[in-house]
This record gives C-alpha cells, sequence and structure tokens, in this order.
C-alpha cells in the first residue's frame, strides 16, 4: 500500500463525508430540497471515491475493492437516474445498497492489517479522530444552513408570476386595457 499523499488523503475525507450524508439521507423522514442537495453532494463524493480508488492500488495491482467500486458507480448512477425518473422504490434500494457498500469498504480499510487507515490510527490516532470530527462537523453545517435557508422568502422580490394569465408579469402600464 502506498503512503498517505493527497490522492489518498481526499479519497478517505471523501469516503468520510459519504459515511456521515448516509444516516442522514436515509433516516430523514422528509424528501425535500433539503434531501435532495445533499444527495447531490453525496453522490459527487461517492462518484470521487470510486473513481479515485481505480489509483489507489496494492502492489500494481487491483482488489476486490476495485471491483465493488466499479459496481457501486453503476448503483449509484441507477439510483440517481431513478430519483430523476420518479422510481423511488428502485432510487432508495440502489442508494441503500451503495451506502452499505462502501461501510463495507470502510469497515475492511479500517481492520486490514497493513493498509493506510489503521497505520494512521496505530501512529496518530489524534489526527485521525481530529478529521473524522472535521468531516462529520462539515456534514452538520451543511444540514443546519440547508435546513435554515429552506424558510427564507427572498426579501424585497417580486411576488411569483400567475403563469395562467396571458399578462403574468408585464406591468401595469403596459397591460391591455389600461391607460
Amino acid at each position: 500500500m502506498e503512503s498517505w499523499n493527497v490522492l489518498l488523503g481526499s479519497h478517505v475525507i471523501a469516503a468520510l463525508f459519504v459515511l456521515a450524508i448516509g444516516p442522514v439521507q436515509i433516516l430523514r423522514r422528509r424528501r425535500d430540497r433539503i434531501h435532495r442537495t445533499m444527495g447531490y453532494l453525496w453522490v459527487a463524493a461517492m462518484y470521487y471515491v470510486c473513481f479515485s480508488s481505480f489509483w489507489i492500488v496494492s502492489d500494481g495491482h487491483f482488489s476486490w475493492l476495485h471491483g465493488l467500486s466499479a459496481f457501486t458507480i453503476i448503483t449509484v448512477t441507477l439510483g440517481l437516474v431513478s430519483a430523476i425518473r420518479g422510481n423511488i422504490k428502485s432510487h432508495l434500494g440502489n442508494m441503500v445498497g451503495s451506502y452499505v457498500g462502501i461501510a463495507v469498504a470502510f469497515i475492511f480499510a479500517v481492520s486490514a492489517p497493513g493498509r493506510a487507515i489503521p497505520r494512521l490510527l496505530a501512529e496518530d490516532a489524534p489526527t485521525a479522530v481530529y478529521v473524522a470530527g472535521l468531516v462529520v462537523l462539515s456534514v452538520a453545517v451543511i444540514f443546519v444552513s440547508l435546513k435554515r435557508g429552506q424558510g427564507r422568502k427572498v426579501q424585497g422580490g417580486r411576488p411569483p408570476l400567475n403563469m395562467a394569465s396571458p399578462t403574468a408579469g408585464m406591468p401595469a402600464a403596459t397591460k391591455p386595457g389600461s391607460k
């Protein structure tokens, strides 16, 4: 296994981000703008984790984790397409399955001797805990900021247009029949 570098560090941070967002997405009952926004962040991080894994190899060889990455790219894509098409059952199955897959990969990554994370935990546990804490904090900040912004209305903005009216959005002076 390679020593720590930018690719491996960013891969681990993105994986922790995915692991932290997953329960928020799965356990929240409401499927709203917050779910959609955090879902897009989760998908982007998941793609990064999967694609970056192909450049993280041990002794120049792929492992079963790379096969899991390829499979996860497919399931995340199917889940995203299912959500866009409104097939919620398929969306839920693909996304929860993808989350379970990355959780299994994480358990292997932290428990297999000789891998980078167990070495980091043995050599510098405070740094590992600090980074994991920052990732969880960032997910909480994103969620709270989305939650707080959900109820706000634009101050001084125009009222919503009534698109059913043919003169919707026209200033009063230019509407037919006005003087």
